[in-house]
């Protein structure tokens, strides 16, 4: 197996590391800018061009470079008709261009997947087992931490998550959240949406974001914000017979204030479990899963105000 990666930050290092655990004979190659510092990772070939390989010899294409990139990204390696792993969000704005984009690849039949690992995380696999067939009456989503946090010894203020000007904000950053709605319930009939950034961390991209997502039997409310010190990463789902509660960070479920489902696997954990998926499910059974269309469907949640 042959692997592009373009851009290779912390997360492609995930991505990088699921690769070779599961496939320890994976070559990899990663698209480096003109001018940048080699990083000399072990099991991985830098290149500055493209055509340095025989493209056709690859298995995927994996686009993890900076989002607001992705869109010229796809734009030229998707006329080499090779899958492509998106990481997301997909696009760091709406346009006329993206919609035209979405719709060539889908046109051109190239293979895609965006990046979704929570969907990986075993207790939303397995809420989404619990709630099948229940009336539900109501849904809490919650996602709140502290952002100076994420990145130890950075200027958190100089970051693209702070910086509204560099498409940053905690909407972007936490779309796994809404991701994960979307697959457990679908698209909302109506949606409404509030963001701000009046928080002490003082930073221009929104610190706090609030949905309320429209079903036709219930509402969703989904919460996020960059500020909490003590994190926090619940989904509670409230049904005619009782009340769900995820517990994220723990993975684990409680039901009526009872545990009902525990496990030991860590978020980490979830980029190798996407990874097997995606080859092993979408690229060798042709299934479909998290397309560009999705991915694109669930940007636009995300971003209308």
């Amino acid at each position: 197996m042959k692997v592009l990666i373009i851009g290779l930050g912390s997360i492609a290092l995930k991505h990088i590391k699921a690769l070779q655990e599961l496939y320890p004979t994976v070559v990899i190659y990663a698209l480096r800018r003109e001018g940048e510092p080699l990083k000399e990772i072990e099991g991985v070939v830098e290149i500055f061009a493209i055509d340095e390989i025989a493209v056709d010899t690859l298995s995927f294409i994996l686009i993890s470079n900076p989002t607001a990139v992705h869109y010229d990204t796809i734009k030229k390696v998707m006329a080499y008709k090779k899958p492509l792993f998106i990481e997301k969000p997909l696009f760091s704005a709406l346009s006329k261009e993206a919609d035209r984009l979405v719709t060539e690849v889908e046109k051109q039949g190239v293979q895609t997947y965006v990046a979704c690992n929570l969907r990986f995380l075993e207790c939303i696999g397995k809420i989404k087992e619990l709630i099948e067939g229940k009336r539900i009456n109501e849904v809490n989503v919650y996602c709140g931490s502290y952002l100076p946090n994420w990145r130890p010894n950075v200027n958190f203020r100089k970051v693209y998550s702070a910086n509204k000007e560099m498409g940053g904000g905690v909407h972007i950053d936490l779309i796994h959240e809404l991701d994960y709605v979307y697959w457990l319930f679908g698209t909302p009939t109506h949606t409404r949406s509030f963001f701000s950034n009046r928080s002490s961390l003082d930073i221009t991209a929104y610190d706090y974001a609030n949905y309320l997502w429209e079903y036709v039997d219930f509402q969703v409310s989904v919460v996020l914000n960059y500020y909490r010190r003590d994190s926090k990463r619940t989904l509670e789902i409230l049904t005619d017979e009782g009340t769900y509660l995820v517990d994220l960070l723990e993975n684990n479920i409680w039901y009526n204030d009872e545990i009902i489902f525990e496990s030991g696997q860590r978020m980490l954990q979830t980029y190798t479990t996407q990874m097997h998926f995606f080859i092993e499910e979408i690229l060798s059974k042709q299934i479909k899963f998290n397309t560009i269309v999705e991915g694109y469907k669930v940007l636009q949640l995300c971003l209308q105000e």
